[in-house]
């Protein structure tokens, strides 16, 4: 899934670990990436933590989106600053699934992520594509 994923591949994120339920992701901020106050806009942060949950979600085959997220961004980040986002699920129950997502600047947390996943039933993200027409 994460090869096809034009978005995050895009801006540089990179899949450094994925296992069942887990996946470790890296971004590092650019200068296009920076708000007017100088810091990472939250957007970039919160790409970064949604793609690290989307490859833990569906690490176990059916196609899984999210069904919504929050987000808590606990300190900025800056130009240069590199990223890793952490996720792993905490629980699945029927087609729904709760994944917890840190994102890092070393040991210090940048933000505090939930997602809800829910697993829509087919196995190949093409066949998504081609249902949400």
């Amino acid at each position: 899934m994460f090869a096809a994923d034009k978005a995050s591949r895009g801006l540089g994120v990179e899949l450094l670990e994925q296992g069942e339920g887990t996946a470790v992701l890296r971004m590092t901020v650019t200068p296009g990436m920076v708000n007017g106050h100088g810091i990472a806009h939250g957007g970039y942060v919160f790409l970064l933590a949604d793609s690290a949950f989307a490859c833990a979600c569906n690490s176990h085959g059916p196609v899984t989106v999210a069904a919504g997220a929050d987000v808590t961004f606990v300190a900025p980040a800056y130009e240069g600053d590199v990223l890793v986002a952490r996720a792993e699920e905490r629980t699945r129950f029927g087609r729904s699934g709760l994944y917890d997502v840190s994102v890092l600047r070393g040991d210090e947390v940048i933000a505090e992520f939930r997602g809800r996943s829910r697993t829509i039933g087919s196995t190949s993200a093409s066949t998504t594509s081609k249902e949400s027409r």
